[in-house]
């Protein structure tokens, strides 16, 4: 029964990663065209970035709910000294949800789309800005007492860290946008999104190296963390890893790769989450209470994996077949509006 204890939250820590590494992946550059919807010179190009996004992008938002129901299900404490903590965040990241999803549908049928664009653009914003708060904050950690329970005040979570991971977070999802556009579109949009995938990683780079020099700065038990072996020699090739997986990156678009560009965005993100991971475990609510303190009763955690390891396989799958039946480039005559 010990060793139950001491396995399941660990288990459980790995399929929260998954999901939230899933959401991150197939959102984020959803997130990222919303915002780049702004750049659009043309109605009809704008019209070709959301007929990108028509057909899957609610199968990607799923992997965030599914999230926040197994953070409650198997770790409860934290999901309500999470929510208590991140209440402000959360509530900027929901409205941006409901803003650009109105907005999403009201375009296609209105005849004058300036305000419906703007909604749309404005509520993929707030939504990548929400989370970048949220991560923000529980990366700086969250006051609770000996309990668990959240002793903050409602504005903790805003700081210069939290801002600084905010801002790079947005440059992080325009960039797996500018990605995924690549990918999708041709012609001169094409070229126009190479472009902004070229500046999204030039300034994602240098907010992920000013959070990297920050963060042992400010935050104790991060610097504790970093440079305790054997984590040091691994964090020590992280950087390394990522200017490989950068200049790979660039030296994809410069010969015009379509597809390329963006699976070297997917493994930047994944290298960012091991990273994160790592600085992470085996705290839940960084840096107080660790996944073992906060997980749910045994048995509950058995039944949710019995539940949820049947349902990932179902959702793997749809979101696969989604790709696959909307594979392909996007053009003016797939547009519409």
């Amino acid at each position: 029964m010990e060793t139950l204890n001491y396995l399941l939250p660990q288990i459980w820590f790995g399929i929260l990663a998954l999901f939230l590494f899933l959401y991150v992946m197939l959102d984020g550059f959803d997130l990222g065209v919303g915002i780049l919807s702004l750049t659009s010179s043309s109605e009809e190009r704008r019209g070709i970035l959301m007929t990108s996004l028509s057909n899957i992008w609610d199968a990607n938002e799923t992997w965030l709910v599914l999230m926040g129901g197994s953070l409650f299900g198997a770790f409860p404490l934290a999901y309500g000294t999470i929510l208590n903590a991140l209440y402000i965040p959360i509530f900027i990241m929901i409205f941006g949800f409901i803003f650009r999803a109105v907005a999403f549908e009201f375009r296609e049928e209105a005849k004058q789309k300036f305000v419906w664009n703007l909604a749309f653009a404005t509520g993929s914003f707030l939504a990548a800005l929400g989370q970048g708060f949220a991560l923000g904050a529980v990366l700086a950690g969250i006051k609770v007492d000996e309990q668990g329970h959240f002793i903050g005040t409602t504005w903790d979570w805003l700081n210069v860290p939290s801002v600084l991971v905010a801002l790079t977070l947005i440059q992080g999802y325009v960039l797996i946008g500018s990605t995924y556009l690549v990918w999708k579109t041709e012609g001169e949009l094409q070229e126009t999104h190479r472009k902004t995938a070229r500046l999204a990683a030039t300034t994602t780079l240098i907010g992920a190296t000013l959070i990297t020099i920050v963060t042992p700065f400010i935050y104790e038990t991060a610097r504790i963390r970093l440079f305790s072996k054997p984590l040091v020699y691994i964090f020590a090739l992280i950087p390394l890893i990522a200017i490989f997986l950068i200049w790979q990156l660039l030296r994809s678009l410069n010969k015009k790769a379509d597809r390329m560009p963006f699976i070297w965005t997917i493994m930047l993100f994944l290298l960012t989450f091991i990273g994160l991971g790592l600085i992470v475990f085996p705290y839940i609510i960084p840096t107080q209470i660790t996944i073992y303190q906060a997980a749910a009763d045994p048995s509950s955690m058995v039944i949710m994996i019995i539940f949820i390891g049947a349902l990932i396989p179902i959702m793997l799958f749809y979101n696969l077949y989604s790709y696959i039946v909307f594979r392909g480039k996007v053009t003016g005559e797939s547009y519409h509006g």
